[in-house]
């Protein structure tokens, strides 16, 4: 386990624009982001005495109160980095620490974390401060190919409210062997063949990424071929078996080779896949492709069987010997779900859904055969075109309810979070309120929101509001996406009993046995604890009845 970066408070940044000119030593700044942690929220006026008696000049409050605003907002981004298939409980590292966060806080700012994906690998154990792993953590399965591999979340603390941004690498461990999609191969090869006839051998795949992945391909002994290993753009390796001596149909009709791949590991993994070579007669011109390269462009979601392009490939022999049919060299992983060929027009249409989050880009080997069994290969590149097919997601990192009504205007009420996978204008969100309420949103962060009051709210007027977010991605048409909050609006005593009349005439006749009502008067009260002074009136008139009585 090693922990890659740390970004810590501005306060820990010997050259912070804090520090200098305005407080002239390290102490000066240390006592005031100590006075600004322990005074209680918005308790200015001991904070402002307490300035004033250690600077006695008023200017510097000023710059602590600047001070204090960036303690309370700060912001941390660690990075770690730990193996796959770690054991549950192993320690990923100590966030506290890394964060220049004590216990203590950790346990009063209730801190957790929040990722939005439906498998949490981590947990973070806020009595000690450490993050540990959750989940078997498979590179393989997170991240397929893709390296670096890693994944982020949030790390949230209340009171005040802070956002801490952890980022997990894995990386990789050898514990996948090459595998070949299929079992055996098999090629018939004339025996006009001339030396230097290329012919594709299958491609291994590893799940293993880095010195781990794929390395190299092997030949076992023979007279007749050697391997030449070739490298795709994006660094996937491919062999082919050259024809260095002729063949002889009526000396060996056959041959038994194998190809094995190995990787890079340690120790090192291998495997392996049998070639048969059936030797054949009189065929001496394989079938060349008018290009060398093609390239197309499809759109994502295409209906099954969708047009993607066509290739072709001519025989300069006679006959039998000039037909030629199409196929796909190697489909590894998935694309043999994704796109078909027409064996005798080279025609490649869609045979699956094709996802552009998933893949932007496709690298097809075609190869063109005689007959005869001579080849010949071109390459396929399929660019897939992005549609607006995401909706956005909104998670909550943060709600608070109920509310008192005595929050001023600006109060935050909760954090959100919000989510495109689509990229561009498709992937680009905006977030805002439906209908008319005293909140409004706003965004301090990439692709998260803050919900707060717009102005001052009255229990009495309105007790609950339902808040409707819509989130609308920037796409042609725009997808939306929305989530209802409800928020509870707490009392307080801001309204005093009211009499429905401001004089109250009454006549009261003599020898009127005690408790007995002669006038009843209304109070009208909107606060629940003014309820007693309704008893307090009724106590007042009983008491002058008895004297009068």
């Amino acid at each position: 386990m090693q922990r890659i970066q740390s970004e810590k408070n501005i306060l820990d940044e010997p050259d912070s624009p804090l520090e200098e000119p305005y407080f002239s030593a390290p102490g000066t700044a240390r006592y005031l982001a100590l006075l600004c942690k322990e005074m209680p929220e918005n308790d200015y006026e001991t904070i402002l005495r307490s300035v004033k008696w250690r600077f006695c000049f008023g200017q510097i409050f000023l710059h602590f109160v600047f001070l204090c605003y960036f303690i309370s907002s700060a912001t941390g981004h660690i990075r770690y980095s730990i193996p796959e298939e770690m054991k549950k409980g192993s320690l990923i590292g100590n966030v506290a620490q890394d964060l220049g966060l004590d216990l203590k806080r950790l346990r009063s700012g209730q801190a957790r974390i929040v990722s939005g994906e439906s498998i949490q690998y981590t947990e973070l154990k806020a009595d000690k401060g450490v993050l540990v792993v959750k989940e078997r953590i498979d590179r393989e399965q997170l991240c397929g190919d893709t390296t670096p591999c890693s994944f982020s979340f949030d790390m949230i603390l209340e009171n005040p409210m802070e956002l801490h941004q952890i980022t997990i690498e894995i990386t990789d461990i050898n514990d996948h062997s090459p595998t070949f999609k299929r079992g055996n191969m098999h090629f018939e090869i004339s025996e006009t063949a001339t030396n230097g006839a290329r012919f594709p051998l299958a491609t291994a795949e590893d799940l293993d990424v880095g010195v781990n992945g794929m390395r190299e391909y092997l030949l076992s002994d023979n007279d007749h071929f050697v391997l030449k290993q070739h490298a795709n753009a994006d660094g996937k390796k491919y062999a082919e078996m050259v024809l260095q001596k002729p063949l002889d149909r009526e000396t060996k009709p056959n041959l038994s080779l194998k190809l094995i791949a190995v990787d890079g590991g340690t120790p090192q993994r291998s495997g392996t896949v049998n070639i048969d070579v059936i030797v054949l007669d009189a065929n001496d011109n394989a079938p060349v492709f008018n290009q060398s390269l093609y390239k197309a462009t499809v759109t994502e979601n295409s209906a099954k069987n969708t047009y993607v392009t066509t290739v072709n490939a001519s025989d300069a022999d006679f006959g039998s010997n000039s037909v030629v049919t199409y196929y796909f060299s190697d489909l590894s992983g998935a694309l043999g779900d994704l796109f078909k060929i027409d064996e005798t027009s080279g025609v490649i249409l869609t045979a699956g859904s094709i996802d552009f989050e998933k893949d932007k880009k496709f690298e097809l080997q075609i190869h063109a055969k005689d007959q005869g069994g001579l080849t010949d290969y071109s390459k396929v590149i399929i660019d897939v075109g992005d549609v607006n097919d995401n909706a956005p997601v909104i998670s909550v990192m943060s709600f608070t309810s109920p509310l008192s009504e005595d929050s001023p205007p600006g109060t935050t009420i909760g954090i959100i979070n919000v989510k495109d996978v689509d990229s561009g204008d498709n992937g680009q969100v905006s977030c805002k309120i439906e209908g008319s309420t005293p909140f409004k949103i706003k965004s301090n962060l990439r692709n998260y929101f803050t919900l707060i009051t717009d102005s001052v709210l009255d229990r009495e007027s309105v007790a609950e509001y339902n808040i409707t977010v819509i989130a609308t991605d920037g796409g042609a048409p725009p997808l939306s996406g929305k989530r209802i909050f409800t928020l509870k609006v707490s009392d307080v005593n801001d309204n005093a009993p009211v009499f429905s009349d401001s004089v109250y005439s009454a006549f009261v006749s003599e020898n009127n046995s005690p408790g007995v009502t002669r006038t009843i008067t209304h109070l009208r009260c909107c606060t629940q604890s003014r309820l007693v002074a309704l008893w307090w009136l009724k106590w007042c008139l009983v008491q002058q009845m008895w004297a009068t009585w």
